[in-house]
């Protein structure tokens, strides 16, 4: 009888619980199986569907489409020289990174064909790619130039700038006169970040001035005006920063930017002289003067300053923040990574 207990209780724990271990079991390994699948789903879309960036190549109408942090590479390589110390490269990167980002979340750039971000001409970014690269710095110099400018991408990688959680208008020069230009000065609009400071490294630059000659004709042509035949060629204006924020010839007024722009001049700080039937024009900088000078950064760089402190200095009160905990770029990310 004993014996019969003992079968009958087995066999009835083989048929009731050990089924139940197996689902169990099963169930168990499924879910972990599961929750490892989706951790790799995860981070295989983090690290492989990084934003694109698609460049209108203004030289043969096409298009040219990379990754974010790519196209970062090819204007810094393309807007500051690969020599200048490697934390106002970094400097720059942010600041290269945070243009497009901005171009992007505001489309700023109105009818761009080819379903274009953005184009690689002045009026925006200068872009070029590795075979560019080459013949500009003569194959010699691609792989230890690349390699810096590599460096100082991946060293910044999705770090931008921003003001009040919203990436700022990353404005950049060359070379100022020793000083920044206030935002309404040369745009009419005041931005808060984009204010006057002093940038006493650039008056050591060796192109810090330049002398253009044109003849009176060239100038009475492309500023519509008769240019006095004695005297002084016009009555002007001076802002706090040394530019010429108004000039008035022969009863026309203009604003500083006006003549910059119709003469090509290297920037709003400038010298008229006559001689004979040729004006001498000198100018003191280059660029437009509004926001961070790029020599400047590099001056501030020799010194021991890095990228967080020559930004911080040149855009006020911002913050220098990782892309991916921005709001306004995971709208903007999620968007362009439809299918």
């Amino acid at each position: 009888m004993k014996l019969f207990n003992i079968f009958i209780i087995t066999f009835l724990f083989v048929v009731i619980c050990v089924p139940s271990i197996i689902v169990l079991a099963f169930d168990n390994k499924e879910m972990n199986r599961k929750i490892v699948t989706n951790e790799s789903v995860i981070s295989t879309i983090t690290e492989t569907r990084e934003m694109e960036v698609t460049v209108y190549r203004m030289n043969n109408n096409d298009t040219e489409t990379m990754s974010l942090e790519n196209y970062v590479k090819g204007v810094l390589a393309s807007e500051m020289p690969a020599s200048y110390e490697l934390e106002a490269l970094k400097a720059q990167a942010i600041s290269a990174r945070t243009f497009i980002i901005k171009t992007l979340l505001t489309k700023s750039i109105k009818n761009l064909p080819l379903e274009a971000d953005i184009t690689d001409s002045t009026l925006e970014q200068v872009y070029k790619n590795d075979e560019e690269l080459k013949a500009m710095w003569k194959n010699d110099n691609f792989e230890k130039n690349l390699k810096k400018i590599t460096q100082a991408v991946n060293e910044t990688q999705g770090l931008i700038i921003t003001y009040n959680g919203e990436p700022i208008d990353a404005s950049f020069f060359a070379i100022s006169n020793g000083y920044t230009v206030n935002s309404e000065d040369y745009w009419t609009t005041s931005i808060p970040y984009l204010k006057s400071v002093a940038s006493p490294w650039d008056l050591k630059s060796p192109k810090l001035f330049e002398t253009k000659i044109i003849s009176i004709d060239e100038m009475e042509n492309k500023l519509g005006v008769k240019i006095p035949s004695n005297g002084d060629i016009g009555n002007v204006q001076k802002s706090s920063d040394e530019r010429v924020s108004k000039i008035e010839i022969n009863g026309k007024n203009f604003i500083g930017r006006e003549v910059r722009e119709a003469l090509g001049l290297k920037s709003t700080d400038f010298v008229f002289k006559r001689s004979g039937d040729k004006i001498e024009i000198t100018t003191k900088g280059y660029g437009h003067g509004v926001g961070m000078s790029q020599n400047g950064a590099n001056g501030m760089a020799l010194e021991g300053k890095n990228y967080i402190d020559i930004l911080k200095y040149y855009y006020q009160g911002v913050e220098i923040e990782d892309i991916k905990t921005n709001q306004d770029y995971k709208k903007l990310s999620e968007k362009k990574n439809e299918v």
